[in-house]
C-alpha cells in the first residue's frame, strides 16, 4: 500500500508551490511561504502564512495514519528530498484474531527502506486496532533480522528457509502463541504370527543403551498422521511392509530435545510382509526377535517405562487390554478431516475386541 505524499513531480518556485496530488488527481497551488507541513498519512494537510483566502489546503477524505510531520523552514532545503518521497505501507492481510501477517515476497529488500516502512506500518496498524504483527524473513532476506528487532520485534520460531519474527502492538504482555512446545515420536510394536518381535539396533545410541534390541522408532512428519507415521519408519528402517492396529500407549516427557516436551505413541502394527532389508544409514541391524528374548533383556527388565510398555503390548495381544484405533472425523469448527483415536468394545463380557 503505497502512501504518496506528493508525488516526485512536485515542483517549487519561489513563494508557489505545484502539488501533483495522486489521490484526487488534480493540482493545487498553494502560494505564499510555507512555515510548516503536517503530513498525516493520506491525509496531508498543509498550512501557509498568505493573504490568500485559500491558505489551507486539505486533500482526500481518507482516514489512515496520523504520523510523521515534517517541518521545513525553506521548500529548497534538503529535507525537502525527504518529503516529497513516496512511503509504502507494508503489504500485510489480516488475521482472524485482529493481527496481520506480512507479506514476505512484497517486503523490501532494501534496510533502509524496510525500516521506514515498517515503523510507518506499525503506526498505521495501531491506529487500526491491530493486536499482533507476524513477519517472516525468508533466508535471502535475513540481513533484514536485525533491522525488525531494533524496531522491537522479537524471534518467534525458526525453518531451514525463513525466521518468524512477532510484534505486540498494545499495551500489556502479548497474547500471541508461544513456538511449538512439543516433539511428536511414534514406535511401532511389529509381532509376526511365531511370536516374534521385529527389533533394530541403532547405529548411534548412548553409551546406556548399548547392545539395546527396541522397537523401531522416530519423528513424524510435517502433517503426518501419528498412525502413518509408524507405519513409514517401519518401514525406512527395516524394509518391512505393517498394517496398523492401534495406538496402544503413549508417553509424555519433558525437557527432552531443545528443551522441549516430547509425546511418544507405541502403536501396534500388524506385518505384511517378512524380508528384512536395512536401507537405513542410522539403523545398524534389524531382525526377527522372539517376543521372550526380547521382555528378558536386562536393559528392558531394569526400566520401568520400557518394561510396562511391553507388558501393555503383551497383554494387547492376550486380548486383556483393549487400545486406540484411528476414526477419520469431519468437524464444522475449521471444515476438515481429522483423526480422533478411541476404542469401541463390542461386548463388554468378552475379552476385548476393538473395531
Amino acid at each position: 500500500m503505497a502512501l504518496n505524499i506528493f508525488n516526485s513531480k512536485s515542483l517549487s518556485s519561489g513563494s508557489e508551490m505545484l502539488l501533483l496530488n495522486p489521490l484526487l488527481n488534480s493540482r493545487h497551488v498553494v502560494k505564499g511561504s510555507p512555515l510548516w507541513c503536517s503530513c498525516r498519512g493520506y491525509i496531508p494537510r498543509a498550512s501557509y502564512s498568505n493573504t490568500s483566502q485559500n491558505t489551507t489546503s486539505a486533500v482526500g477524505q481518507h482516514d489512515y495514519i496520523d504520523s510523521y510531520s515534517y517541518q521545513i523552514d525553506r521548500i529548497n532545503r534538503s529535507s525537502s528530498s525527504d518529503f516529497f518521497q513516496k512511503i509504502d505501507i507494508l503489504d500485510a492481510l489480516d488475521d482472524e484474531y485482529g493481527g496481520v501477517v506480512v507479506n514476505p515476497e512484497r517486503v523490501p529488500s532494501n534496510p533502509d527502506v524496510f525500516a521506514r516502512a515498517l515503523r510507518l506500518s506499525v503506526h498505521h496498524w495501531k491506529i487500526k486496532g491491530k493486536k499482533g504483527v507476524w513477519l517472516k524473513l525468508p533466508l535471502e532476506k535475513s540481513d533484514l533480522v536485525p533491522v525488525a528487532v531494533k524496531e522491537g520485534f522479537m524471534y518467534h520460531h525458526a525453518e531451514r528457509s525463513f525466521v518468524m519474527l512477532t510484534f505486540w502492538i498494545p499495551d500489556g504482555p502479548s497474547l500471541l502463541p508461544s513456538n511449538a512446545s512439543h516433539h511428536v515420536g511414534v514406535g511401532g510394536f511389529v509381532i509376526n504370527d511365531k511370536d516374534e518381535v521385529l527389533v533394530v539396533q541403532e547405529t548411534h545410541c548412548p553409551p546406556t543403551l548399548h547392545g539395546l534390541w527396541k522397537i523401531p522408532t522416530g519423528f513424524i512428519l510435517e502433517s503426518e498422521e501419528i498412525h502413518l507415521g509408524a507405519v513409514r519408519e517401519v518401514k525406512e528402517e527395516t524394509g518391512i511392509d505393517t498394517e496398523f492396529v492401534e495406538v496402544v500407549a503413549f508417553r509424555h516427557a519433558h525437557n527432552v530435545s531443545f528443551e522441549k516436551s516430547d509425546l511418544f505413541f507405541v502403536c501396534m502394527l500388524r506385518p505384511l510382509s517378512t524380508a528384512i532389508r536395512v536401507h537405513d544409514h542410522e539403523i545398524q541391524e534389524a531382525k526377527w526377535m522372539p517376543l521372550e528374548d526380547f521382555v528378558n533383556q536386562p536393559l528392558i527388565q531394569e526400566d520401568s517405562m520400557f518394561k510396562k510398555i511391553i507388558d501393555i503390548c503383551t497383554a494387547r495381544l492376550e486380548k486383556r487390554y483393549c487400545g486406540l484405533s484411528v476414526h477419520r472425523l469431519f468437524s464444522k469448527f475449521d471444515g476438515k478431516l481429522s483423526s480422533l483415536y478411541f476404542n469401541i468394545v463390542k461386548d463388554w463380557d468378552s475379552d476385548c475386541q476393538a473395531e
